[in-house]
């Protein structure tokens, strides 16, 4: 028997997170992502599948986050009637975004179809609409960790904690090679250490094929009580200026964790005089399933909550569900802090709150998450000085932060500890999902370090295993 995998995304880039697996017996994907930021990679979400969507048996995923999931409806919607294989977690989260997702890029879509009707170029239709994104969601079935699941057609997968989300996974396939058992093992995003509400990521051992992700191969991230002590320093900066602190983070994970270490510093007196909004239809539905899926946390987390902790509530927290609540912040001018979505500023309610503050001086923005290349939060960490935003040249005189220790991914250095556990001496090492600066220099690192065989494969890239 002999297996194929092609690279359909997250190669060479940090986007876009799918691999086409195909056996003697059946096609699976790990993950079916969307592409986010630069516009040439977008573009290919629109892009008719070069596969038969009706030949795929399963999907499985590694966590919720729009990059390894979004394009689920799309595949649903042109035949695809296999199975969605993801944690309980995974499955919930991917009810609330997708619908999001749809929603956000309908009004994008909107505005870009004006300009290219100016422009005299055809309109685009939607990736998916909001029907897509319901009606696929009943082709979703949960699986608990560390089970293995035959799936009949000469592939079994097991799901390990990840450590990156809540719900996230290790995915271990099992199939035969040349009539030898082998062992496909996908990273996901490993999370990081450092991180908060999640547990570690678990430790595997044994691979025969290792496929990991290199978001930041290339970097280290401060460590955490010295990001924690530059998130005070922003927050005092902003109550001595008397400016407001906007904090752009991911809906799903990276709020939560915020808002966890908001709530340690209200508990300290470290937050004195400012209120706490979270601006964001998603990370407050994704912050209730958070809580109904506790059983995931760590332990931490776990005793907080059981001696009636609930970081997710304290009294200057308030969850901004309305629109009209989300639009009177535009009125507060000090002593806000507005954490609200997208975490890489493109789409959703922290557009106008950078529109509001970003050219006030007084003002702190605070970035917690890693900004992909084309998006307007990595021109902002790169020090522009202008951005657009709704068409509008908005001016960047707000002070700007931006906390590596903040980061749901695994550093270099946490990348090579989770990668040292591996006992198999042969083992084939696939770097992907990482920018290709980052992903050629983990991929040297790893053949100088550890010996072993690796490729940084190439977007459409298909390899025999």
């Amino acid at each position: 028997m002999g297996v194929t995998v092609q690279f359909l995304g997250a190669a060479r880039t940090v986007t876009g997170s799918k691999y086409l697996l195909a056996g003697d017996k059946g096609k699976i994907f790990i993950d079916f992502g969307m592409f986010r930021g630069e516009e040439n990679l977008t573009q290919k979400n629109y892009d008719e599948f070069d596969f038969n969507p009706e030949e795929i048996q399963y999907v499985i995923l590694t966590h919720a986050h729009i990059d390894h999931t979004g394009l689920i409806p799309r595949l649903v919607n042109r035949g695809f009637r296999g199975k969605i294989l993801c944690t309980k977690p995974t499955l919930d989260l991917c009810g609330i975004m997708f619908l999001d997702a749809a929603h956000v890029e309908s009004i994008e879509l909107e505005w870009r179809n004006r300009k290219r009707e100016r422009a005299g170029k055809p309109l685009l239709a939607p990736v998916y609409n909001i029907h897509d994104a319901a009606f696929c969601m009943q082709f979703f079935e949960a699986l608990e960790y560390n089970k293995i699941k035959d799936l009949k057609n000469g592939f079994k997968v097991r799901l390990n904690d990840a450590g990156h989300i809540l719900g996230s996974s290790i995915i271990e396939i099992f199939t035969k090679i040349d009539k030898k058992e082998k062992i496909l093992v996908f990273s996901g995003d490993l999370g990081n250490e450092m991180q908060k509400i999640v547990k570690e990521p678990e430790i595997l051992e044994a691979a025969d094929y290792l496929f990991i992700e290199s978001t930041y191969g290339d970097r280290l991230h401060k460590g955490r009580k010295e990001t924690l002590k530059e998130f005070e320093n922003a927050i005092m900066s902003a109550n001595k200026d008397k400016g407001n602190i906007i904090i752009p983070a991911f809906a799903v994970e990276r709020t939560q964790e915020v808002v966890y270490e908001l709530s340690q510093m209200y508990k300290k007196s470290k937050l004195d005089g400012f209120s706490v909004y979270v601006d964001s239809p998603l990370a407050i539905a994704a912050t209730e399933i958070f809580q109904a899926n506790s059983k995931f946390f760590d332990q931490e987390t776990k005793k907080e909550m059981a001696q009636g902790h609930n970081p997710f509530s304290f009294p200057s927290l308030v969850y901004c569900k309305r629109m009209e609540d989300s639009r009177a912040l535009n009125n507060l001018k000090s002593n806000a802090i507005i954490v609200s979505a997208s975490g890489m500023c493109e789409a959703g309610r922290i557009k106008h709150h950078l529109k509001h503050n970003l050219w006030r001086e007084e003002c702190v923005i605070i970035f917690t998450g890693y900004q992909a290349i084309g998006t307007t939060g990595r021109a902002i960490v790169e020090g522009v000085k202008t951005v657009k935003i709704f068409g509008e040249e908005i001016a960047v005189r707000a002070k700007i932060f931006t906390l590596g220790g903040f980061s749901g991914h695994a550093d270099q250095k946490g990348l090579l500890k989770w990668l040292s556990n591996f006992k198999t001496k042969k083992m084939q090492v696939f770097v992907v999902h990482g920018e290709e600066k980052g992903a050629l220099a983990f991929a040297n690192v790893i053949r100088e370090r550890k010996h072993y065989s690796v490729t940084v494969p190439e977007l459409g890239q298909k390899i025999k295993l």
